[in-house]
């Protein structure tokens, strides 16, 4: 029979066993099939569950089952590394009806994803700090620095407080204690084996933006204080450096910090 025949009828929303289907000790197909079918169906509401955690909890596991299932249903897995299924489970969330009255929920699910892309992200030796301190005391070369980031780090920014929200459900926050509707943002990277969320500002945020984006240490704290007057170069250089995200720098002439 046709393989993408089968492979489409084992995630339709109608069960119906695909055309040509045959056992070979004359059995019913259709029973047979709906066996596979349903474990297949699990394996990746499975998948789902083990990268949402958090999303799970905040729904309930009957609410996460029937929203993963028609997510599973509408965006089967593109590659077989189940590590990464649930690339477009935040944008479903976002637009399914169901959960409108959770607003934060699609972004508590992009945190943990990328929380998954931290943990599988390549690895590289941090930045001797040594070294970059004997530079970060020549003012005149801080403009024109270029840091370059460990492929772990991601920042999220939020309408709502997906920092606290996850450190609650980590056993970190008491939940009482969270304001949803608080604007938040989150770094996140990997320290070692460890992957570690942290809240950071919104100063911050733009600043870690610019420099993935390849912006010099001048023109990402320009970036930085246009959103927040309050940022601060050397706490965010400091909390970035204890996490092992900085894993080299470049030097640059012609730029001027703000």
């Amino acid at each position: 029979m046709n393989v993408d025949a089968f492979a489409t009828a084992l995630l339709a929303p109608d069960p119906d066993c695909p055309p040509g289907l045959a056992t070979w000790n004359g059995s019913d197909p259709m029973r047979r099939f709906a066996v596979y079918r349903n474990n297949v169906l699990a394996s990746l509401i499975n998948a789902l569950a083990d990268t949402f955690p958090v999303v799970k909890q905040l729904v309930g596991d009957e609410f996460f089952t029937g929203m993963a299932r028609l997510h599973v249903q509408a965006a089967p897995p593109r590659s077989p590394l189940l590590a990464y299924y649930g690339e477009d489970f935040p944008a479903f969330i976002a637009t399914f009806p169901p959960a409108a009255g959770l607003p934060y929920l699609a972004d508590v699910a992009r945190l943990e994803l990328a929380q998954v892309h931290a943990y599988h992200a390549a690895d590289l030796p941090p930045l001797d700090s040594a070294g970059l301190a004997a530079v970060l005391a020549d003012p005149q070369l801080l403009p024109g620095m270029q840091l370059w980031l460990h492929p772990s780090v991601a920042v999220i920014g939020s309408d709502f407080a997906i920092a606290s929200l996850w450190a609650a459900h980590q056993g970190l926050l008491e939940l009482t204690a969270v304001d949803p509707a608080q604007p938040e943002c989150a770094l996140v990277l990997r320290n070692g084996l460890e992957v570690e969320v942290s809240r950071i500002s919104s100063g911050a945020t733009v600043f870690i933006q610019a420099l993935r984006a390849g912006s010099p240490l001048g023109s990402a704290v320009g970036a930085a204080l246009t959103v927040d007057t309050d940022f601060d170069l050397g706490s965010t250089l400091a909390c970035l450096l204890a996490g092992g995200a900085i894993t080299r720098f470049t030097l640059h002439c012609g730029s001027q910090m703000p």
